[in-house]
């Protein structure tokens, strides 16, 4: 499906000057006043119109561009747009803009209860103050910590106080941002509720598709879980056909993302195609008929679509099912059209209903999966000529698993930052099993309960999981099975799409400007890349970590690095907010300690409560100190005040000379006033890392 001219895509030009406008809207000027965005966009329409109505008269067929950069204009402005009409912060009646002492909430998404707490999203419907109530818009988040709120459902509706918060960013350098996350779902609020906190007003207001979806997928779970004994194959098993996901496992998780085929836990395209691919093959003895290819590609839609109402109407699932069935379409009422087409008019037109689609990691590993399997499989395909029909099907699959790997690979490295080095094995490893699972599932789900059969579909159901779990955690032990700390900068991913569309373009084309583009990019990508490893090994720097109540800091020389911490490097917060940064700072060895033990190294010395790193003097001060008054004062860089230490901070001022004061989220907040103040009064630079970023300090 290689196009040899643009003009047999133009639905894919045409969506691009759309892209870099949503683009444009979602990164830099999402809150712009869209009066005058709308009217250039209707003065361009009518002269693109006008334009086309006198072409004539105009002569324009001497200036054939005009219309290409009209046109290319009115997209790109569509788009940016698209994205300000939508965001949830420009309305005027958005909740956060109107007071109020109660809001009228609606629940729109199935609750998740986990570790104790039920979490939602709500529409907020109606603002309540002093007895007055005022429609509003918005999404808010809601957590409880309620055991009577367990019985919550989709499309209830509920009466909470008005006490809301922005989501809090990323404190701590390199780690996720969850604030950014919502912000990408139109969520910028949360609430917090505990007991009694909430009023249930009305059950069942929701929309009765999604509603009878919803409880259909939890009767099918209660089924599998009947007659899956292990808990592991179990979730595999749910979250695979039905996209359930509340009982998986982070080590499951882990073993499935180290290996390259955490897409098979997510229900998409691959569980799609396995349906489209068994119902094309079932149903091919329609093509023998007049409008056969019609009823075939009418059936197919209906099943794709049912599906997607099993897994609850899943987000992922509807965008899948929406761009196959319009593929399905396409192809059915024109054996030419180029699938690049079909493709680019379905993206148009979810990013059209929900601009915030293009910032979503499933939606960018879709298209991109499947357009490098378009593009990419027929020419790695023809890399190896195998006569033997066994052997080229094995090739074939192997050319599906390369192509959509190498496509997916600069993005996966932004975003998971690894890189599967066994994919291949992986992928071919799982692609029986998962047939197997979905084709087994579908058919003891759709099955009555009859005790032999469904027993036996049962049984095959959960030994195959279980070999798949068992196998893929096999190769995820295997000596080298995966390259971490790929922490990419989005230029450095551009860099590597244009080196692989650009070479595998001139294996196709055999241009030699392509291919001198494609070195170009290369050397310029390895430059970089190698002055940030030059960059990282010669710098060293202590970060003050904002890890609420927990303490931390990391002392960096070059490619080592230690962690001065009560956490353990396998807790879930270290993981979290410590590690990350360690990985993109390309940390090779790193040492957890507890601020209470001694260190002796070459670059770092520890003894007691003071702190020798290279040229900088650190003293950690958390109230031990108070009988231990020094005689004469002592010169630090750093004073590091720690757990809370209400007795004995006068000493500070009088015992030591120093320049920075830093205070962690552990102490009160009544002690960082007084550290502020103390601070103050000798003009020292202060750093209270409570609700605040974490503090950089180098160190040459």
């Amino acid at each position: 499906m290689i196009p040899n001219h643009k003009g047999e895509i133009p639905a894919v030009l045409l969506l691009l000057p759309f892209l870099i406008g949503i683009g444009l809207g979602l990164n830099l000027l999402a809150g712009a006043n869209s009066t005058w965005l709308v009217a250039t966009f209707t003065a361009l329409s009518l002269a693109f119109v006008l334009l086309n109505l006198y072409y004539n008269q105009f002569r324009l067929y001497k200036n054939r561009w005009l219309g290409g950069v009209l046109i290319a204009a009115i997209l790109f402005l569509c788009g940016w747009i698209t994205v300000i009409r939508y965001s949830e912060l420009n309305n005027s009646d958005h909740f956060s803009k109107i007071p109020a002492k109660y809001l009228v909430v609606n629940i729109n998404n199935e609750p998740i209860l986990k570790n104790g707490l039920l979490r939602f999203t709500t529409n907020v419907e109606e603002g309540i103050y002093n007895g007055k109530k005022t429609a509003t818009s918005g999404t808010l988040l809601i957590t409880i910590k309620d055991s009577s709120a367990k019985n919550l459902d989709y499309g209830d509706e509920l009466i909470i106080p008005a006490k809301y918060n922005t989501i809090d960013p990323p404190f701590n350098l390199a780690e996720f941002n969850y604030k950014q996350y919502l912000a990408n779902k139109n969520i910028y609020h949360q609430a917090f509720l505990y007991q009694k906190q909430f009023v249930l007003l009305k059950t069942n207001t929701g929309s009765p598709i999604i509603a009878g979806s919803l409880r259909l997928r939890r009767q099918l779970v209660e089924k599998l879980k009947r007659n899956i004994s292990d808990t592991g194959a179990f979730a595999v098993a749910s979250t695979l056909i039905l996209g359930y996901k509340a009982d998986l496992s982070p080590d499951i998780l882990q073993v499935y993302s180290k290996t390259g085929t955490v897409y098979v836990l997510t229900v998409s395209g691959a569980q799609v195609a396995i349906i489209y691919l068994l119902l094309a093959f079932a149903l091919k003895f329609l093509d023998r008929y007049k409008h056969g290819r019609l009823i075939k590609a009418g059936i197919i839609v209906t099943v794709i679509w049912y599906y997607a109402l099993l897994t609850g109407l899943a987000l992922a699932v509807c965008r899948v099912a929406l761009m196959v069935s319009l593929v399905i379409i396409g192809k059915s009422f024109s054996r030419y059209v180029n699938t690049l087409n079909i493709l680019a008019i379905s993206a148009f037109v979810l990013l059209l209903y929900d601009p915030f689609f293009m910032t979503e990691v499933g939606f960018q590993l879709s298209y991109l999966a499947v357009s490098g399997l378009m593009v990419l499989q027929p020419i790695v395909y023809k890399w190896f000529k195998f006569k033997n029909v066994w052997a080229d099907k094995l090739w074939s699959l192997c050319s599906v698993s390369i192509a959509i790997q190498i496509v997916i690979f600069p993005i996966c490295a932004f975003y998971f930052h690894q890189f599967p080095v066994y994919f291949l094995i992986s992928n071919l490893f799982v692609f029986i099993p998962s047939a197997l699972i979905m084709y087994s599932g579908i058919l003891y789900l759709l099955l009555p309960q009859i005790p032999i059969v469904s027993k036996s579909i049962a049984f095959i159901l959960e030994k195959t999981t279980l070999l798949m779990n068992k196998g893929l955690a096999v190769i995820e032990n295997m000596p080298y099975a995966s390259i971490n700390k790929l922490w990419l900068k989005p230029t450095e991913s551009l860099l590597l799409y244009i080196i692989i569309f650009s070479l595998f373009y001139f294996l196709y084309d055999k241009k030699v400007w392509l291919l001198k583009l494609s070195l170009f990019c290369t050397l310029l990508l390895c430059l970089i890349v190698s002055i940030k490893k030059i960059s990282s090994a010669q710098s060293n720097s202590i970060v003050w970590l904002n890890l609420k109540k927990h303490k931390g800091i990391v002392f960096k020389n070059g490619n080592e690095a230690i962690v001065l911490t009560d956490l353990k490097n396998t807790d879930k917060i270290f993981q979290y907010s410590i590690q990350p940064y360690l990985d993109s700072c390309q940390v090779s060895k790193a040492w957890v300690y507890s601020l209470n033990q001694d260190i002796n190294t070459s670059w770092l010395i520890k003894k007691y409560d003071l702190v020798q790193f290279l040229n900088k003097r650190i003293f950690i001060f958390d109230g031990r100190q108070q009988n231990t008054i020094p005689l004469k004062k002592i010169r630090t860089d750093f004073i590091y005040v720690t757990d809370n230490p209400y007795i004995g901070l006068n000493v500070l001022n009088s015992c030591f000379d120093y320049h920075t004061l830093v205070a962690d989220g552990s102490n009160s907040d009544n002690l960082l006033s007084l550290v502020r103040q103390q601070a103050e009064s000798k003009d020292a630079v202060y750093k209270v890392l409570k609700r605040n970023n974490s503090l950089l300090s180098v160190s040459n």
